[in-house]
């Protein structure tokens, strides 16, 4: 047997479509930046929409977009259903969000990303019928430790266990809206602290599942569409996480049972995403903990990005120098 042959992962030759897939999201933050701090976030987000559909176009994959801009979005482009790529090469199942950030963006606020995750066709748990999902992430040491189930307060003790450090070490990052109040005084109460997100709980649970970072958990209810994307990343991470969808009224509990969806059950990230085939992809708009935002250094505009593999368990940073001359007018050179 070669080492080929004992490594099966080397043999795929769909390693290379995270590569394809980093161009999409650099050409939406790009196209995204000059609205950067204008206050038109329809406007930031049409202009990555149209660069990423362009990009996924040429990509060697079959893809159906599982997760896109959807009907809140009215989006004429990457809505779920559509299909994108070339036809030729792996059927895959793709969650996109142009702008995860879009009021950042428009703000000119931080943490702000351009993010595409892909996976093998039929492996994405399509959850569009419950638009959000209370959510827990942690890195690898939360497996078995921390459950959605539990207080917060007991997570948090457990998880500084596991970690060796005192809870007054502990970091959790939190969407910064009024349904969370008490969940903010939860956490506080029990000795740790909160970072609060103003928005873009993708890149708070990734930071959560990183070793460097400083949060140690993610919490609380975001957007369905963000927790599965962000289980391709927490895969490929070896990280730990939870969701359970929260309808918003008696309706749209109803439609997502309709849809085969339990409302009841916490599903870890092996439900979200099965298999062990995921990429990630994300590029950054604004600078954020994550990765930067995109730059313009005279006659380049340098991006940064990060991609994730859960079959190879690699995370790469592309860092990528565009001449100008081929992204912006002559006005604006």
């Amino acid at each position: 047997m070669t080492s080929t042959d004992s490594a099966p992962h080397f043999t795929h030759p769909d390693r290379n479509l995270a590569m394809e897939l980093v161009r999409a999201t650099e050409a939406a933050a790009i196209r995204a930046t000059p609205w950067i701090g204008r206050g038109d976030k329809n406007a930031a987000d049409g202009a990555a929409v149209d660069a990423m559909r362009k990009f996924l176009g040429t990509v060697n994959f079959d893809g159906v977009i599982v997760i896109g801009e959807g009907e809140k979005d009215n989006a004429p482009m990457l809505f779920n259903g559509e299909h994108v790529g070339n036809g030729r090469g792996p059927a895959v199942d793709i969650a996109v969000d142009p702008i995860d950030g879009t009021s950042l963006t428009a703000a000119g606020r931080q943490n702000a990303l351009s993010v595409i995750a892909v996976s093998d066709r039929g492996s994405m748990l399509d959850a569009s019928s419950v638009f959000y999902m209370s959510k827990i992430v942690t890195g690898a040491e939360g497996r078995g430790v921390v459950d959605l189930s539990r207080p917060i307060g007991d997570n948090i003790r457990e998880l500084a266990k596991a970690k060796g450090k005192p809870v007054g070490e502990i970091r959790v990052a939190v969407l910064d809206r009024p349904r969370h109040e008490e969940l903010i005084e939860e956490i506080r109460a029990a000795g740790a602290g909160t970072r609060l997100l103003l928005d873009g709980d993708v890149a708070g649970g990734i930071n959560a599942a990183r070793y460097e970072s400083r949060i140690d958990m993610c919490v609380g209810i975001g957007g369905s569409p963000e927790g599965i994307t962000t289980a391709c990343a927490i895969k490929a991470l070896g990280g730990f996480m939870q969701g359970r969808l929260a309808p918003k009224d008696d309706a749209e509990r109803a439609a997502g049972i309709a849809a085969g969806l339990d409302m009841d059950k916490i599903y870890d990230a092996d439900d979200l995403v099965k298999g062990d085939n995921t990429f990630f992809v994300a590029t950054g708009v604004t600078d954020g903990g994550l990765v930067e935002g995109v730059r313009r250094k005279g006659p380049i505009i340098r991006t940064e990005s990060i991609v994730l593999r859960s079959k190879s368990g690699t995370a790469r940073r592309v860092i990528a120098d565009h001449l100008a001359e081929k992204w912006l007018e002559p006005d604006q050179l």
